[in-house]
């Protein structure tokens, strides 16, 4: 029966993450810098408000938008700290983790033959996604604009066949993020064309120096926007599964079809332990985020000691530098830091052809950790 499946889902490819990292999974003595899994434990009060949830028989169908005291949380947070205005009521989609506002997004948006941009080397969920949807990616080299997926870069590739271009900063699996006027140039390129922009803005809490700015935040393209959000980054709650989807209600009133036929809901309970990080716990980034700065200075030291060519990440907790000889691909090359120096890192042809010659470092572990797998990596460039 396997010939009957559908071809679109028969040519997809399992994560060149999740395959590297259960490729190490149960080796002896192995370091492993692949996934990007906060290590820090959620925190207390929020496990608390998820089990005051479960005690208060919270545990039915929500409203498929997600509960409206969660939804007027994100709008408040969303405009506090982003200058973002969006209305709870039919502006705001409680959904199963990023991922699947990606998903409701793109399949609301997409037709067969519409074309999507999005900078190469990016994070490889989105691929699939515009794939199922029917659509074409279309990726854009940034390797040598530092990773920037900027107005230049979008003009030159802008078809009549473009309909979405993705900004997924700050970025994975290079870290580098986007600032104010390089975001203006974009909504000047864009403000006047039929294209969605779909903002993956995830790690938007998680920057080092200049504070995130969203491109929702220019009335210019508001109407023609999606902002994605949500705690998994940002609270250490991976495992709770609450995103946020941002955008017109023009739009959104077909996206919430989509959400509703997909999952109806989100989780009841894990939709209340995302309330109490938007409110009891607004601040709890904060002690994350200075820690991933000084995990991120270290690991940038290091590699420079190496000489290794690394463009300085600003937000999330990777790092991309160029490890892999031009002889070999970064699997092959990963392959032999696994059997030869017992690390563990994501091979940068795992986010497009574009990041061949590269390697993914998360910096989501502890300083320990992070410790003994640079020395592993030192001591193999070394040899």
């Amino acid at each position: 029966m396997e010939h009957l499946i559908n071809e679109n889902v028969k040519n997809i490819q399992i994560s060149g993450i999740r395959k590297f990292f259960n490729l190490v999974q149960g080796k002896e003595d192995m370091i492993s810098l692949t996934i990007g899994q906060p290590d820090f434990q959620t925190p207390n009060h929020i496990k608390e408000s998820t089990k005051q949830a479960l005690d208060q028989n919270f545990t039915t169908y929500t409203p498929n938008a997600g509960i409206i005291d969660l939804r007027s949380a994100v709008s408040d947070v969303v405009q506090e700290k982003y200058n973002l205005n969006y209305q709870p009521e039919d502006e705001v989609i409680i959904t199963v983790g990023a991922s699947q506002a990606i998903d409701i997004t793109l399949r609301t948006i997409l037709s067969p033959g519409d074309e999507v941009l999005l900078p190469g080397p990016v994070y490889p969920g989105y691929e699939p996604l515009i794939k199922l949807a029917g659509g074409t990616p279309v990726y854009v080299d940034t390797r040598e604009n530092d990773f920037k997926f900027t107005a230049d870069l979008i003009e030159q590739h802008i078809t009549s066949k473009t309909k979405c271009v993705i900004l997924p900063y700050p970025s994975n699996p290079t870290g580098v993020t986007l600032q104010y006027d390089e975001l203006e140039a974009i909504v000047n390129l864009l403000k006047d064309l039929p294209v969605f922009i779909l903002a993956d803005e995830i790690y938007s809490e998680l920057t080092y120096g200049n504070e995130h700015v969203s491109i929702g935040s220019f009335k210019e393209v508001r109407e023609q926007t999606f902002i994605i959000q949500g705690v998994s980054k940002s609270h250490s709650m991976t495992g709770f599964r609450i995103g946020f989807l941002l955008g017109p209600n023009s739009l959104m009133k077909h996206v919430l079809k989509v959400h509703q036929y997909n999952v109806s809901c989100a989780t009841s309970t894990s939709q209340y332990a995302a309330l109490a990080a938007l409110t009891n716990g607004k601040n709890d980034p904060n002690e994350m985020r200075n820690e991933y700065r000084r995990r991120r200075d270290y690991v940038l030291e290091r590699l420079n000691n190496m000489g290794v060519d690394v463009v300085a990440p600003d937000g999330a907790f990777y790092v991309f530098p160029k490890l892999t000889p031009n002889n070999k691909t970064s699997f092959d090359f990963g392959l032999e830091l696994v059997n030869d120096a017992k690390l563990a890192l994501v091979p940068g042809d795992a986010f497009s052809s574009y990041g061949q010659g590269y390697m993914r470092i998360s910096y989501a572990y502890h300083m320990d950790i992070l410790k003994k797998g640079l020395d592993r990596l030192e001591n193999f460039i070394n040899k």
